[in-house]
């Protein structure tokens, strides 16, 4: 059974139709890249996945839970919705970290907040709290930066500023880890050291959908890749299928405006 289920998903802003009956799955462990050009709906389908929008068709599921339909409206409501978020975490392409606290205050707030909403809270605080920054601190030990983790993000470069926000993604154990485009934001050099994190990610079954402008790495560290234009899916494959022989004229012309060296996947 596949972890994720996404069925019908269908999205306008006023006249103007975004996302068109979107479907696919994703199992555990597998990594999803979503490409497309500008405006084809790849973010928003993104924020539709993560209930920062929401979808006007379709249902989302994950592990078999129905979190969200557009059929049900007890799935709608914002308290059911706040929940289902953690079922995904989310790295936005402009890092988002919170500037008055330090790298290791980002990773743990929000589990600390939700700790307070635990029965033993009062009880347990301590330990609670205690575990809450060893997990910390070995995500950003894990993301290499043990020795930035009092540091605040005006501190840190951008490439840094991303680790700790892909750090406080994985703080919360999410079922799927999402990327809208990670290294959108970084200077050239910066983008190598985010890309190896993401790679060591997918070596280590983390269940990812990454969208991405980065060929290259697409083409290396997914699985599967989702080829959007105007809303729809236009193209899904194997990468090495999709960019060596893609099928519709549309992922074509999309390819041509990319060089590609050859690239080994990360996986059989």
């Amino acid at each position: 059974m596949a972890l994720l289920e996404v069925n019908g998903i269908g999205k306008s802003f006023g006249a103007t139709k975004v996302l068109r009956d979107i479907s696919f799955d994703l199992a555990e462990g597998e990594a999803l890249a979503i490409i497309g050009s500008s405006g084809s709906g790849k973010t928003t389908l993104l924020r539709c996945l993560n209930f920062l929008e929401t979808a006007d068709t379709g249902s989302i599921t994950v592990a078999g839970e129905t979190l969200w339909s557009a059929a049900d409206t007890k799935t709608q409501s914002e308290e059911a919705i706040r929940k289902k978020r953690l079922h995904f975490g989310l790295v936005f392409q402009s890092f988002n970290l919170f500037p008055q606290y330090t790298a290791l205050q980002n990773v743990m707030l929000a589990g600390q907040l939700l700790a307070k909403e635990r029965p033993d809270y009062k009880q347990n605080r301590r330990q609670i709290l205690t575990d809450i920054e060893t997990q910390a601190k070995a995500l950003l030990a894990q993301m290499g930066l043990s020795d930035r983790e009092n540091h605040y993000p005006h501190q840190l470069s951008g490439g840094q500023q991303q680790r700790v926000a892909i750090a406080r993604a994985l703080a919360l154990h999410p079922d799927i880890l999402c990327f809208d485009e990670p290294t959108s934001a970084l200077d050239p050099e910066l983008t190598g050291e985010v890309l190896r994190v993401l790679r060591d990610l997918a070596e280590h079954k983390t269940t990812m959908i990454i969208v991405t402008h980065e060929m290259q790495f697409a083409r290396a560290i997914a699985d599967r890749v989702l080829f959007l234009e105007d809303g729809k899916i236009a193209e899904e494959a194997a990468p090495e299928e999709f960019f060596t022989a893609p099928k519709t004229e549309r992922a074509k012309k999309f390819l041509k405006t990319f060089e590609f060296d050859e690239v080994k996947p990360h996986r059989d």
